[in-house]
């Protein structure tokens, strides 16, 4: 991500501004280097580009600049823009299936058109209030309509280009709990943020003694917003309050360790305002505060992990986080389990960094049958971002302030509940326990023992048996997605309604594979009239573009004698090889000049091969040449 810079006149308006104290915001220009678009078919085809939001911007436009490469029978085009605060979209744009136990939310898009017309198109999108940190945004075409061309002519193609413009709040007042705020304003709207601390279980913000300058005091109408805008589910929470009265704003499990915001949105305009405005937050259950001398020894052991026994109203044992490789974290408490009574919640938190949030978020919790203790019915889980949920024994519900939770539950009859989450936003995610018990008069001395495992991993269930999983990179962001075989589609390739049956498989790739003896007659021929060393390049072009078609095929049904790319690096040449010399055959040389011809012609194919086997003139231009000798020739 790279910034441009303002231009002179706009810093020296930004500088006299800065000098006569009447600044109120400073901007920012952010780009991205244009990417070529691809149609759909995995998320591997999606260009993804990501922003860094600052703290306090009050108003973010991206700018969406699409080019077309080429006006060669170019038709309409709509091309799909997907935005995500905190990690990567999560896409579904043809329909597919995610596997079980997979939580997703689908990610905020918007589409951008270009005419036949249009040589290029530029979109604009504004978002105030956003959201700080990474936003990512990811576009591709439509569905790929699975047509074949060739490289080299040609084609209609799209380069997209995002660019980001910030204004940022400077100066923004930072409300401290239980210390009134008195402000008058001319202006229709306030910006204020406020820091929760750990453990925070409210936050509430007043207004009180609401007046304006010309109209009565009854007559001050207003809204409370808290939160940013992040484009998903429960983003923000507005409060509108009419008439006399003060007015205020209580926000439940807000999230912990982190910059709230707070907007005041007054219905009247060009109106001098007064007002005082406080916040207070309520400091829920907390663990017990740790020893001053801790001494702790490597490596770790159980016991250095465990919970530590109190009569604190939480349980916090301690979790080991431990980085394995490029997407590959792997979380552990003591014993590889811990004890959910029924009194009290366990807390574990889940610290996930921003190069986790390009894989995914693997989450299995297995009861131990046989340490249930008491009345026991069941083990409540809720995993939720940003803080965590502790009533478990009182609600059904898991979602926190700005965010929707995830609940799982294990019993005698189910003791095992997965959850997968695939691109997880990058913070602390908490993972709460609490056994719920049959008989609340005895509630106290139930328990379980619950085993843990909580890992992140590059692709959800590593795609299963018919993908692959592939690390992708976008600049330096790395991430992973499944690439399907066979028919099967989805976020893990568990999408098998499109997929093909052994039967088919298996029809398919002998049908390629057979259709090479075909090379047969003319082998025959060949060695009848005498040409031996056409007849050998006929064989060895058969031979191993049979066997570099077994070798390709998708599925089960492959057969891969050596390695793919030797097979299909022999294929290509030996294919081009064949029509080289079968034209110079036909041209009627010397007998000395026809094998100087294939000797060096060979070796000017394999050279282009080597440097590109797709290229359209490594068959076209060989074929060419020969023509144009024969031609000569005759």
């Amino acid at each position: 991500m790279a910034g441009v810079p303002l231009s002179w006149l706009c810093l020296c308006a930004a500088l006299s501004r800065c000098l006569s104290h009447e600044v109120s915001h400073v901007s920012g220009f952010y780009s991205n280097s244009p990417q070529r678009l691809s149609t759909y078919t995995w998320f591997g085809n999606a260009r993804l580009f990501r922003f860094r939001v600052p703290e306090g911007a009050g108003l973010v436009r991206w700018s969406l600049t699409v080019t077309r490469g080429s006006v060669f029978n170019c038709g309409d085009q709509n091309i799909t823009v997907h935005f995500r605060s905190g990690a990567p979209p999560v896409i579904n744009p043809i329909g597919t299936a995610f596997p079980n136990s997979t939580a997703f939310s689908l990610a905020f898009n918007l589409t951008v058109s270009v005419s036949r017309a249009q040589s290029s198109s530029v979109t604009l999108y504004n978002l105030t209030r956003p959201a700080a940190g990474d936003w990512f945004i990811a576009a591709h075409l439509p569905k790929d309509d699975g047509k074949i061309q060739q490289q080299g002519l040609p084609s209609c193609s799209y380069l997209l280009q995002p660019q980001m413009y910030v204004r940022r709040d400077v100066n923004t007042p930072i409300l401290q709990t239980n210390i009134p705020l008195a402000q008058t304003l001319t202006q229709q709207q306030a910006q204020y943020r406020v820091f929760i601390p750990e453990f925070s279980s409210e936050l509430s913000v007043f207004v009180q003694s609401c007046s304006l300058q010309t109209t009565p005091m009854s007559d001050c109408s207003l809204s409370i917003t808290l939160g940013s805008a992040s484009l998903g589910r429960s983003s923000a929470m507005a409060v509108n309050c009419s008439g006399g009265g003060p007015c205020s704003a209580s926000l439940p499990n807000p999230p912990w360790n982190t910059w709230v915001r707070v907007s005041l949105d007054f219905s009247q305009a060009n109106v001098s305002t007064t007002f005082n405005i406080s916040v207070n937050y309520t400091v829920g259950c907390a663990p017990p505060s740790a020893e001053s001398d801790v001494n702790v020894s490597f490596p770790l052991s159980a016991s250095s992990l465990a919970a530590p026994l109190s009569n604190s109203c939480l349980r916090t044992p301690a979790v080991l986080r431990e980085t394995q490789d490029v997407l590959s974290v792997r979380f552990t408490v003591a014993n590889g389990s811990v004890t959910a009574p029924a009194l009290t919640p366990t807390l574990l938190p889940l610290e996930l960094e921003s190069a986790d949030s390009g894989g995914a978020l693997i989450l299995q919790l297995d009861l131990n049958t046989t340490s249930v203790i008491g009345p026991f019915d069941s083990v409540r889980a809720c995993l939720t971002p940003f803080a965590p949920f502790l009533h478990l024994n009182t609600s059904q519900s898991c979602d926190a302030a700005f965010m929707t939770g995830y609940p799982l539950q294990v019993s005698s009859n189910e003791t095992r509940a997965l959850l997968r989450i695939p691109f997880p936003l990058a913070v602390t995610w908490y993972l709460s326990l609490q056994s719920i018990c049959n008989d609340s008069a005895a509630c106290g001395n139930v328990s379980a023992a619950v085993g843990v495992s909580a890992s992140v991993s590059a692709c959800v269930d590593e795609c299963g048996p018919y993908g692959d999983c592939k690390l992708l990179r976008s600049q330096s962001f790395l991430y992973a997605a499944c690439v399907c075989n066979t028919g099967w589609l989805g976020w893990s390739c568990s999408d098998g309604s499109s997929a093909l049956s052994f039967s088919r498989q298996l029809a398919a790739a002998l049908l390629l594979t057979l259709s090479n003896l075909l090379f047969l007659p003319p082998i025959a021929v060949a060695l009848y009239r005498g040409y031996h060393p056409e007849a050998l390049v006929y064989l060895l072009t058969m031979f191993f573009s049979t066997f570099y078609h077994a070798c390709d095929q998708p599925g089960v049904t492959v057969l891969c004698i050596m390695d793919y790319d030797t097979l299909q690096f022999c294929d290509f040449l030996g294919s081009v090889v064949a029509v080289w010399v079968t034209i110079i055959c036909m041209a009627r040389l010397p007998y000395t000049l026809k094998y100087v011809l294939f000797m060096g012609g060979t070796l000017l194919i394999a050279m282009a091969m080597q440097l590109d086997r797709r290229g359209l003139w490594n068959l076209l231009g060989p074929v060419l040449f020969a023509l144009a000798i024969m031609l000569t020739a005759w």
